[in-house]
């Protein structure tokens, strides 16, 4: 998983520190707390000094930007009068995640005694600053309960996930091989407007890269993979010399986007011929999302883009597709002619030679699985005029598929969606959702959606 670096920012009154310098102790040892909880879910925190008037403020909103954090966590320790962090606050171009936690979990009993008042009272600061933050138009997620008694921690590390898929999309470097699929229109995205949008780049392979890089492929490579191959997939293999051009065509892939930096890539298998790749790689384009990079088919930056920034952040992510409904038994297979991310294979996947006459490359060879047992978050972005829709819903991955021996010849997945599939079908169509999707395992779709949110999509939960 990605590294997530996230500023902390504790939030206070200077009135106290001149009347009483040791009143904020109690709270600043409890924050300390909530920080090394944060850090042993894996965040890498930034944390500021506490902040009490705007050089503070200022000071601190500047380390985070040098230390390009993905998000900003604020914790209140008491009131803190919002016009003296506001300004700072305004110059941030990340989350701003608000940890609405204090010292106790019980305080009836001591409501009596002005100590307990003392140490609890941040929630009214909180309520100061986001009724600032909303009238200047700074968007905020909130996640308010006590750190023992509550999830509000794991709430907080969610959101913080969220904000890092988001830089990921934003930063994103995605491949093209083979341009776009014609008449493909539902993802369909120039490079220029995915940058101007989303922000992402794309990176066409050229037939000069073609060349150079295929030809840079050395036939010790191809053999070093071909024992990969045999040591993680069942070799069902009938005809080696063009298997040995497909994985000879994966690496030139492979060694083209390590050299561009890329974290995504898309092929469109229908014209590898004009470009000049010997074979549809379709196990490097599986490959691929096993490594953590992103990828979609024939074209798809859009969502080649997506997947990669879910999957470096959520490892159990796949591109894939609605292929087929089941009205009977009330699932959909998700199919594609041979990508997906086989480290959630139920079981070894299958490598298999692939009779191929969708261009003038020919037969090639490709690496089957079936989707494992789980529950899952099925995520499409689609464009929308001048903007994004995202519909997120939760889904459950069947066991199931062995019995029907298909998967040995194609990729499969049997998803039960949330709600009826003639429900579900309809719901998703009547919001545009295109045919395109990624497939998030063991997600939370709140997060998923707070991702969403962060990116200014408009989301749509089917629930």
């Amino acid at each position: 998983m990605a590294n997530i670096k996230v500023g902390f920012l504790p939030l206070y009154i200077k009135l106290y520190d001149d009347s009483n310098p040791h009143y904020r102790d109690p709270m600043v040892k409890h924050m300390k707390t909530h920080i090394s909880m944060l850090e042993s879910q894996g965040l890498e925190l930034v944390v500021a000094d506490v902040c009490r008037i705007k050089p503070e403020f200022d000071a601190a909103i500047q380390m985070f930007i040098d230390n390009d954090v993905d998000a900003v966590i604020t914790q209140h320790l008491a009131y803190s009068p919002s016009l003296e962090s506001i300004e700072a606050l305004k110059r941030l171009e990340v989350p701003i995640i608000i940890l609405d936690a204090t010292v106790d979990y019980e305080l009836i009993e001591k409501a009596g005694y002005y100590s307990g008042i003392s140490y609890n009272h941040g929630i009214h600061g909180v309520q100061d600053m986001t009724n600032l933050l909303r009238q200047n138009g700074k968007k905020y997620w909130i996640c308010a309960g006590h750190a023992l008694h509550s999830e509000v921690i794991a709430e907080v590390v969610g959101y913080c996930r969220a904000a890092k898929v988001m830089k990921n999309y934003k930063t994103a470097r995605v491949g093209a091989v083979g341009g776009e699929f014609y008449g493909m229109g539902d993802f369909a995205i120039t490079p220029e407007n995915y940058k101007k949008r989303i922000g992402a780049t794309v990176v066409e392979m050229t037939n000069e890269d073609t060349a150079k890089y295929v030809a840079a492929v050395t036939e010790e490579e191809v053999d070093a993979e071909i024992a990969w191959d045999a040591v993680n997939f069942t070799n069902e293999l009938t005809d080696i010399p063009n298997y040995r051009l497909a994985v000879k065509s994966g690496l030139a892939v492979r060694k083209w986007m390590a050299d561009n930096e890329l974290n995504a890539c898309t092929v469109n298998f229908l014209s590898l011929d004009k470009c000049g790749l010997p074979k549809m790689p379709f196990a490097e384009c599986s490959k691929m999302l096993m490594r953590g990079l992103g990828y979609a088919g024939e074209g798809d930056t859009l969502t080649a883009g997506l997947v990669g920034a879910l999957r470096q952040v959520y490892p159990n992510t796949t591109f894939t597709e609605m292929f087929c409904p089941d009205w009977k038994e009330n699932v959909i297979l998700l199919n594609h002619m041979g990508e997906c991310n086989l480290n959630l294979a139920q079981w070894k996947p299958v490598l298999r030679s692939l009779p191929f006459n969708y261009n003038t490359c020919g037969d090639t060879a490709a690496a089957y699985g079936c989707m494992r047992a789980g529950k899952a978050v099925f995520i499409n972005v689609a464009p929308m005029g001048e903007g994004f829709s995202m519909v997120v819903t939760p889904v459950e991955m069947l066991g199931v598929g062995l019995e029907f021996g298909i998967y040995r010849k194609s990729i499969q997945g049997w998803m039960k969606p949330c709600k009826p599939i003639k429900e579900f079908l309809k719901e998703f169509s009547m919001l545009g959702g295109t045919h395109h999707s990624a497939l998030v395992y063991d997600a939370n779709i709140d997060e998923i959606a707070a991702f969403g949110e962060m990116m200014g999509f408009e989301v749509h939960k089917i629930v």
